[in-house]
């Protein structure tokens, strides 16, 4: 039976992805936020799902998503030329130690693996797609400092401590500053699960924001729908 996500716009085709459709994924194709972008790289595309948000939100931009699985590669770019933002995306089978470009990109993207310290998976290709090592964002940072435009920013989705982690190493290592960054709760009284994060070498406005997904149980929130609007079918 076909494993296709239908977006308002556009198709995603989850098979050969060990990592199908999330909820992080969803939140980063929405929010990440960049002004006029030429250029935009999504690393570890998975289903192309946010190069393709990211495609119908700039119209204009150019877009290169990677993808360390092949067989997940093959995917998305299916996905990207079955879509009506074909001519703008392109789709490579390489993982971020061996990509190399001369490019600039004004906006890098990603949903990372961040299981560092839990149970890794028996199969293959989920524990490459979910699980990493601290040093995974050692190299993130160091290449996305050298890809940045000048007023670039790169924008991940991350648990709050590891996003608070990377936020830090970003500033010692690089001189990346935190541009403003989005906390992401279940309901209004939790924790914080996620955060959106954006770094770059240019101040932002520091802007924290907070969105809570669901107003109760099984009922998302209005500004999670609102988000979403020109994306799901069902909102």
């Amino acid at each position: 039976m076909p494993d296709v996500f239908r977006f308002k716009r556009f198709d995603v085709d989850q098979e050969g992805c060990a990592m199908k459709i999330n909820t992080d994924g969803v939140l980063l194709g929405a929010t990440a936020t960049i002004n006029r972008p030429a250029r935009i790289l999504d690393i570890g595309t998975g289903t192309g799902v946010i190069a393709l948000m990211l495609a119908q939100r700039y119209p204009s931009a150019r877009i290169t998503a990677i993808e360390i699985d092949p067989e997940a590669a093959n995917t998305a770019d299916k996905n990207f030329k079955a879509s009506p933002f074909s001519a703008n995306l392109n789709c490579q089978a390489v993982g971020l130690q061996h990509f190399e470009t001369r490019q600039q990109f004004d906006l890098i993207v990603s949903n990372p693996p961040y299981f560092l310290h839990s149970l890794t998976s028996k199969d293959d290709r989920k524990r490459l797609a979910r699980h990493t090592e601290v040093s995974f964002f050692d190299t993130l940072l160091m290449k996305a400092i050298s890809w940045l435009s000048p007023a670039g920013s790169l924008q991940l989705v991350l648990p709050t401590s590891l996003a608070d982690y990377v936020a830090e190493e970003a500033f010692a290592r690089y001189g990346m500053t935190r541009q403003w960054e989005i906390t992401i709760h279940s309901f209004e009284s939790d924790h914080a699960v996620r955060k959106i994060l954006a770094l770059g070498p240019q101040q932002g406005t520091g802007a924290k924001h907070r969105l809570v997904i669901y107003a109760s149980q099984g009922q998302y929130s209005a500004a999670y729908r609102c988000l979403l609007a020109d994306f799901f079918i069902k909102f």
